[in-house]
């Protein structure tokens, strides 16, 4: 049997905010750092030989998967980074206060761009100085795969081919991923075959190991938080 972790980053400066923050640089806040050393305390308890590490471009996925690896006491590893694993691009809604948006657009159009599968927010404008363009780490990405607005279908379509092409032929062994909300949410989409209807009740905590069992046809047999006290419904998963 081998296995998958998913960790959502450790709460962010922007989580903290309640902030929508997508493509943006963002730290972990202190708690978010705690958030990540927990998680590399329960992934050291299962006692697996964990043999590759993949993380988006950005620095809150990042920090977070050297902590648990500082946890774990494991010096040099390599780590893949791909920007095909970061957070969802949420348009021109970046930066803004999720409860502000609420009082503006209502409860339930603000909840729609949030979990819904093909809602996308309004285009970010280029010019806008959080538009990935003009940050420094995306400058390596092709201007045409730089995305102005996402939904949960885009992510999707980034990150499950990039996933079925560099990672799921590498599930001989045991990975780690260190990524975002809703990345992880279209890792699962596909994992647990959930459909576009009830992707919108999926929910993934900050800083809690998603735990993936498989056997040696690559069919799941388990998956589970680690942290049970923080652990979210995996729908229909039995």
């Amino acid at each position: 049997m081998k296995y998958l972790i998913l960790v959502r980053h450790g709460q962010s400066e922007w989580n903290l905010q309640k902030r929508f923050t997508g493509w943006v640089d963002v730290d972990l806040t202190a708690n978010g750092k705690l958030e990540a050393c927990k998680a590399g305390e329960l992934i050291k308890e299962l006692k697996l030989d964990i043999s590759f590490f993949f993380c988006s471009y950005q620095k809150r996925a990042i920090e977070t998967l050297n902590l648990i690896l500082n946890t774990l006491r494991i010096r040099n590893s390599k780590i893949t980074k791909a920007w095909e694993l970061n957070e969802r691009h949420y348009g021109a809604l970046t930066g803004l206060n999720k409860d502000e948006m609420k009082k503006v657009h209502g409860e339930e159009k603000i909840h729609k761009v949030r979990r819904s599968w093909e809602y996308k927010p309004d285009p970010q404008d280029r010019n806008n100085p959080y538009h990935p363009i003009n940050i420094e780490i995306y400058k390596n990405i092709p201007r045409n795969k730089i995305p102005d607005t996402e939904s949960l279908k885009d992510t999707y379509e980034r990150v499950v081919p990039f996933f079925k092409k560099n990672i799921f032929d590498k599930m001989s062994k045991n990975i780690l991923i260190a990524a975002h909300g809703n990345s992880i949410r279209a890792l699962c989409k596909y994992l647990l075959k959930i459909d576009n209807k009830n992707i919108s009740k999926l929910e993934i905590p900050t800083g809690n190991p998603l735990f993936f069992e498989f056997d040696e046809n690559k069919k799941i047999l388990n998956a589970k938080y680690l942290d049970k006290d923080r652990s979210k419904d995996l729908l229909f998963f039995n």
